[in-house]
């Protein structure tokens, strides 16, 4: 029983940059693969796109990704607070969203040389860049032991949402992302589907 009790050792029996397990690595290493990823792709782009307001959507978010980025590898060695907090966000684009779908569009299909890639399917980089930035984050902050590595991850996830909110209000704006509406009456029958719990919250 000794023997096996050894084995055994809790935050207080090690130096803070021990202060994870194996999975923290693992997910640490997927979260900063996925932000550098998504710059790197950032760099790629940028090149190619033609609107000014996407490129300076992009360098905006490449900006600010850089800084997060530096963030996550100060705490993910140091298992401690960084020596710079993470920031917030702040998006450019209005929250208004166009609904309804363009009649005629030609239909998308995948581009077959390099010389097609326009703001379009720029946006759409974008866009799967942060979504799969956004779901590393959340899932590695779910189970990561390291209580400053997990607050860096949780507190980093509304700026992944906040950037790509930005991306679709962009694509929203320019039409590349169309919203369809369901009639009226589909639409109150699904809202009028759930009614209040009458249940109470537990003394």
């Amino acid at each position: 029983m000794q023997n096996q009790q050894q084995n055994f050792t809790d935050t207080t029996q090690l130096p803070p940059q021990q202060h994870y397990g194996g999975h923290d690595m693992f997910d640490g290493h997927e979260v900063l693969s996925a932000l550098t990823g998504a710059m790197d792709k950032c760099v790629l782009h940028e090149q190619h796109i033609q609107d000014p307001e996407l490129q300076t959507m992009s360098q905006k978010h490449r900006a600010f990704c850089n800084q997060l980025y530096n963030t996550i590898v100060d705490t993910y060695q140091s298992g401690q607070d960084p020596a710079v907090d993470t920031q917030s966000y702040k998006m450019d684009q209005n929250n208004t969203v166009t609904y309804g779908m363009q009649p005629g569009a030609q239909p998308s299909t995948p581009i077959q040389t390099a010389s097609e890639i326009n703001d379009e399917k720029i946006s759409g980089f974008m866009m799967d860049s942060l979504k799969s930035a956004a779901t590393a984050f959340t899932s590695a902050s779910l189970e990561m032991t390291n209580p400053v590595m997990r607050r860096v991850l949780a507190d980093s996830v509304p700026n992944l949402i906040e950037m790509a909110y930005e991306v679709f209000l962009y694509q929203n704006k320019n039409q590349y992302y169309q919203v369809p509406q369901l009639q009226q009456q589909d639409m109150q029958a699904f809202q009028q589907s759930y009614a209040p719990s009458q249940g109470t919250m537990p003394h």
